[in-house]
């Protein structure tokens, strides 16, 4: 089988909110397989790792109201739903993924399908860390962050309505915004954990509204969009 070539590569973290906001967004997911089906139909190829949503905060809720877990427990619920997501997402795309889902970023898979699908690693990792280190094995340059904000803040926005939108900033500016430490389940626009990484790595993540599909295309085809850039 062939390794998949870096070329026209979209490494994409596609967030849990977009799949299972509280129920399954099936018309969202229809949409969003119609354009990466249309973009691999023009030769673009594509790792999707798979957030929780909805599916993780659940089960996380209801295990909380059993007993107390650990943060390692906690993440472990988290980890299994990113990976039912994964497996429903790449059932859906048929013959164009990978039969298997990446669950070890460390790996490179060897495969001549358009589309790999991704899901959570383990304990202490997000799946924005395993977006930015599934770009580092393959050597792709770019991520994209799919959630449901069309920026990035200076302050988060539900807490502060003096909050502005960042379009541009570079990573030492990004990360005195979101720190140094990640928890799970914590709500941040990029994992800082993520952020440290990618900027010894000299990514460039683009955060964006992945609702906004025609927006998202714009960004896949190099036009302008709307959102913020890091680098």
């Amino acid at each position: 089988m062939a390794k998949m070539k870096n070329g026209n590569l979209y490494v994409l973290s596609l967030g849990g909110s977009l799949i299972v906001p509280d129920e399954i967004d099936y018309k969202f997911v229809k949409k969003f397989k119609g354009l990466i089906e249309k973009k691999v139909a023009k030769g673009n190829k594509f790792i999707i790792v798979c957030g929780g949503g909805g599916l993780n905060r659940k089960y996380n809720e209801a295990a909380k109201k059993v007993r107390k877990l650990s943060n390692d427990e906690l993440d472990w619920v988290g980890i299994y739903a990113t990976r039912y997501n994964a497996q429903f997402i790449k059932i859906l795309f048929g013959d164009l993924a990978h039969s298997e889902i990446n669950i070890n970023p460390h790996k490179k898979t060897l495969t001549k399908k358009p589309i790999i699908i991704g899901a959570a690693y383990i304990p202490g990792w997000s799946t924005d860390y395993d977006a930015v280190y599934l770009a580092k094995t393959y050597g792709a340059k770019k991520v994209a962050n799919l959630s449901n904000i069309d920026f990035a803040y200076d302050k988060d926005p539900k807490k502060y309505k003096s909050a502005v939108p960042i379009k541009n900033i570079d990573w030492k500016g990004f990360r005195k915004i979101v720190g140094d430490k990640w928890e799970p389940r914590m709500n941040k626009p990029f994992d800082p954990i993520a952020s440290r990484e990618a900027e010894k790595l000299g990514l460039e993540v683009a955060i964006l509204n992945g609702k906004k599909l025609k927006n998202f295309e714009n960004y896949l085809d190099g036009k302008k969009f709307v959102g913020t850039i890091i680098k």
